[in-house]
């Protein structure tokens, strides 16, 4: 193996580069109790991780009785981004030293992000992280044709840098799934705060 076995690194957002998901969680929680939808962690890490914002209404409206209108719960969206973009603009919980880490990787490697979440909800935190402009591509949302588990995010994304071998981080069933159905190899990140320490591992298996 040599150092080119990859060409580029792409990173899911949510999960991987910071611990945002259990703050989605209570986001969805507070937005969405005043109409009789109670949201549990347990609930959101079983079917929501790796999921469109739109995705998960049908998910949320089984949680009341009777079960709620998809459609009615996805008017609350504005209120759920408003929500989670002031909690993120107060404290972002990004992984401890990743602004390091990704400007030694992009000595090396095209940088990339495939999140299932909006622009206008995690750009401007990889801008204030530091680490937008190291990246080549961020992919988000419906930018593809079709969302994680399908492949159509991480092929774009690669499309988007010209690449044809890349490692993928991801934390999610549906992302691990995008990213194989892609043809890329990917590890899978538990907790957050090993994240660094993962790919490293992953990395230093080209030395062997």
């Amino acid at each position: 193996m040599t150092k080119l076995e990859f060409q580029a690194i792409f990173f899911d957002f949510d999960g991987v580069l910071m611990d945002s998901e259990p703050v989605h969680c209570d986001c969805w929680r507070e937005a969405l109790a005043p109409i009789g939808v109670n949201v549990t962690w347990q609930v959101y890490e079983a079917h929501c991780l790796g999921s469109s914002d739109r995705d998960m209404m049908k998910i949320f409206a089984a949680l009341s009785d009777p079960p709620a209108d998809p459609a009615r719960l996805w008017k609350e969206y504005p209120r759920k981004k408003q929500i989670f973009y002031e909690r993120m603009v107060a404290n972002p919980p990004f992984v401890a030293g990743l602004k390091a880490f990704m400007q030694e990787l992009a000595a090396q490697y095209k940088l990339g992000v495939v999140s299932s979440s909006a622009h206008d909800e995690i750009d401007h935190l990889l801008m204030a992280a530091g680490v937008y402009d190291l990246l080549g591509t961020v992919v988000c949302g419906h930018d593809a044709q079709r969302v994680k588990p399908a492949p159509d995010p991480y092929l774009l994304a690669a499309r988007n840098l010209g690449v044809a071998r890349a490692l993928v981080v991801e934390d999610s069933d549906a992302g691990m799934e995008s990213a194989r159905a892609a043809g890329f190899e990917a590890v899978r990140i538990t907790a957050p705060a090993r994240m660094i320490e993962t790919v490293r591992e992953r990395l230093a298996k080209l030395a062997i």
